[in-house]
C-alpha cells in the first residue's frame, strides 16, 4: 500500500489508540511546534525577568495547544489519518479548532508586544512590523465575519467534496498545507469571538456569539452528510488497506460523527471562556468607575443629594 503522504510504503495493522499515540513526527510540525514554545518561553522569562507578571494560565493553555498539534501531527495518528477518513477527522478538528482556541487563549501576539524591544525613533523592528501587520488593511479584511465564516464553512464542502482534497492528500507537502490552512482557518475565525490579543475586529460581546453561532450549523450539516450518505463520497479514502479490517463506509459514518460532535464540544468551551471574559469586562469596568468616582469625590452623588435638599427646602 502506497502511504502517498509520507511517500512511503506500509502496511498498518488495526487501528487502536495506543497504536495511534506511537511517535512518528513529521518534521515540518515537530520543528514548528517547538519554534513556537521556544519563542513563547522567551517571552515570558524577558517579561519576570524585567519584574513583570504574565499569567499561567496564558502560558498554560499555549502550551497545550502547540502540544495538541503535535499529538495529532507528530505521531502515528498522522499516519493513520492518511488512509482512515475517521482518524483524519480527528486531526481536522482538533487541529482548527482545539488547537486555535487554546492558542489564542495564551494571547501570543500580546506577549510579543510586551516583550519585544521597540526600534527606537525611525527604524522599524520586529515589533514595529508586527504593529503595522495588525493595523494593516490585509488583516482588516482576514479577520472580518464577512470573510471568516464563509471561509470556515468553504474549508468544509470546498475541500471534501471536490477534487481539491485529494489532490493534497497525494503528497506531503499538500498534506502539510492542508493542515496548516486548517490552522490558520481556526486562528482566524476564533480570533475576533474569543482571543485575549487585540486585533482590526473586536465586536462587543452579544455580536460575538451570534459569530460563534453562525457557522457551527453548517459544520453540524457537513457531518451529518458524511454520517447519512449511503456511499463513500473523498476518493482518498474508498479503498482503505486490507491490514486495516475496516469497510470505507462505516469509516465515513465515523467520521461523520466526530465532525458532527466537534461542532458542539469546541461552540459550548468558546462560550464559557466569552462569559468569563464578558464577566470579568465588566468587572474591570466598574473598578474604573469606582476609581473615578474615588477621584472625583463622588460628585454624581454630591450633585443629586444637592437637588434632594433643593426640593426639601422648596417644599419646606
Amino acid at each position: 500500500m502506497d502511504h502517498s503522504g509520507h511517500g512511503m510504503t506500509m502496511d498498518l495493522p488495526p487501528f487502536t489508540l495506543g497504536r495511534g499515540l506511537e511517535w512518528s513526527a513529521d518534521p515540518f510540525f515537530l520543528i514548528a511546534c517547538l519554534a513556537g514554545l521556544a519563542l513563547y518561553g522567551w517571552g515570558v522569562v524577558r517579561l519576570v525577568r524585567r519584574g513583570d507578571k504574565w499569567p499561567v494560565g496564558r502560558t498554560v493553555a499555549f502550551a497545550i495547544g502547540v502540544l495538541s498539534i503535535m499529538l495529532v501531527m507528530c505521531t502515528q495518528l498522522n499516519d493513520y489519518g492518511m488512509v482512515m477518513f475517521s482518524v483524519h477527522m480527528v486531526q481536522h478538528m482538533v487541529i482548527s479548532m482545539v488547537s486555535p482556541i487554546l492558542i489564542l487563549l495564551g494571547a501570543p501576539i500580546t506577549l510579543a508586544l510586551r516583550a519585544l524591544p521597540t526600534a527606537g525613533r525611525g527604524r522599524r523592528g520586529p515589533r514595529e512590523l508586527l504593529l503595522m501587520f495588525l493595523h494593516s488593511h490585509y488583516m482588516r479584511i482576514v479577520t472580518h465575519p464577512a470573510f471568516t465564516i464563509p471561509l470556515f464553512i468553504a474549508s468544509l464542502y470546498g475541500l471534501y467534496f471536490t477534487p481539491l482534497f485529494d489532490f493534497l492528500m497525494g503528497s506531503k507537502p499538500g498534506h502539510i498545507a492542508m493542515m496548516v490552512h486548517f490552522l490558520a482557518v481556526g486562528l482566524v475565525f476564533f480570533w475576533p469571538i474569543m482571543g485575549v490579543d487585540p486585533g482590526p475586529h473586536r465586536p462587543g460581546y452579544l455580536m460575538r456569539m451570534l459569530e460563534l453561532f453562525a457557522g457551527m450549523p453548517f459544520h453540524a450539516f457537513f457531518g451529518i452528510a458524511l454520517m447519512m450518505a449511503s456511499e463513500p463520497m473523498v476518493e482518498t479514502f474508498k479503498n482503505p488497506p486490507a491490514s486495516l479490517g475496516i469497510e470505507a463506509l462505516s469509516d465515513q459514518n465515523a467520521a461523520g460523527g466526530i465532525a458532527w460532535a466537534f461542532s458542539e464540544i469546541p461552540s459550548v468551551l468558546v462560550l464559557v471562556a466569552l462569559l468569563f471574559q464578558w464577566y470579568a469586562s465588566d468587572q474591570r469596568q466598574a473598578k474604573r468607575e469606582d476609581r473615578a468616582a474615588d477621584r472625583n469625590g463622588d460628585k454624581e452623588l454630591e450633585a443629586y443629594n444637592a437637588y434632594l435638599s433643593s426640593l426639601h427646602a422648596r417644599g419646606n
